[in-house]
């Protein structure tokens, strides 16, 4: 099989790889579509994030869907030419955080796709993986598999809004509208907020938010695009900074109302200067948001009903041997939310 791997910084080899054999409880999955994540890009530039860096050349990619193609010894109950998304995340299962139902916080996470363990563990842009039986979900007639691999993304957002109160009624701010931004508003909007406007600075994100029903959308490369929402202390019941920007920030503390809430899903670089006292005199609850648990199989029954409807997310697919050009086109964002390869 090939598979695409990352040596260094701006250096993506395709590979030829011997095909893997499931194991006990293991399938065997040929991918078909494979989406770019902000992680892969961050890896992709500059070997990593944060204080995480690539040591070893690995593949990359975690935003999986293909057609299990054969089972292991032990795995039942799922057939050969099902259509499944792949959760890549797999906890151990025995960790404080497993046993007490914070699987995401696990202690010894094996996460496709991350430099975070060592050896790393291999992520899935390639034509076939073998994942844990328990990593695979159908998908379902109604939905197609580009759709499907948007499924690892939406459950971030669907776990980012189990974070905030009640939406029902509430009037939503999405602070930065790359993909995860757009698939906030979705999940912000099947959560019943009575609107969700939306924040960036490329005339595309906001473009494409107002495509997908954003009440208002703010370019705020413009100093003081949304100082009539700072009027009477803030306008904004609840506020998903999703940018990871330290002045998206000072506009969600500014346009937030008293007792309103903050919820962080984009990281931020580890040491930054906010303004705290109007989080504290305004009684603002600032939250943070990281990955997710059960919303996975919920965010694949969403995709799959179309009841959350992705494609308008999905700007367009390359095949795997023009990753290259498909990561180029990932950093436009005029014209960029989701890019997927292709690799069947």
């Amino acid at each position: 099989m090939k598979a695409v791997v990352l040596h260094a910084p701006h250096r993506l080899v395709i590979e030829d790889r011997e095909v893997p054999r499931p194991g006990e409880g293991e399938v065997l999955v040929r991918i078909h579509r494979a989406g770019i994540c902000g992680s892969d890009m961050h890896y992709y530039h500059h070997g990593g994030f944060g204080t995480v860096r690539i040591n070893t050349p690995m593949v990359l990619g975690h935003e999986l869907a293909g057609v299990v193609d054969k089972l292991g010894p032990g795995a039942s109950g799922i057939a050969p030419g099902t259509k499944v998304a792949i959760n890549p995340s797999l906890a151990c299962g025995q960790c404080r955080y497993c046993l007490t139902g914070m699987k995401r916080q696990c202690s010894d996470m094996r996460f496709m796709g991350s430099a975070m363990r060592t050896p790393h563990v291999d992520g899935g842009f390639r034509e076939y993986v073998v994942v844990s039986q328990s990593q695979t979900i159908p998908v379902g007639t109604i939905a197609e598999l580009d759709e499907a691999a948007v499924a690892e993304p939406l459950s971030v957002c669907l776990h980012a809004v189990s974070q905030a109160p009640d939406l029902v009624g509430k009037r939503v701010l999405v602070t930065g509208f790359g993909p995860i931004g757009a698939l906030t508003l979705l999940a912000a909007r099947h959560a019943g907020a009575s609107s969700v406007s939306v924040t960036d600075v490329a005339q595309g994100s906001l473009r494409l938010a107002q495509t997908l029903g954003a009440e208002k959308t703010y370019d705020v490369s413009h100093p003081g695009a949304m100082g009539q929402e700072e009027r009477d202390r803030g306008q904004f019941d609840v506020v998903f900074e999703c940018s990871g920007h330290p002045s998206a920030i000072r506009t969600a503390i500014a346009v937030t109302r008293p007792g309103g809430c903050i919820i962080q899903v984009g990281l931020l670089p580890d040491e930054i200067t906010l303004p705290f006292n109007p989080l504290v005199t305004k009684e603002i609850t600032y939250r943070g948001t990281f990955r997710f648990d059960a919303e996975f199989e919920r965010a694949v029954r969403l995709i799959s009903e179309r009841i959350i409807d992705v494609r308008p997310v999905i700007s367009r697919a390359f095949h795997f041997s023009e990753v290259e050009a498909a990561f180029a086109f990932a950093q436009d964002r005029q014209h960029a939310s989701k890019v997927m390869l292709e690799f069947a």
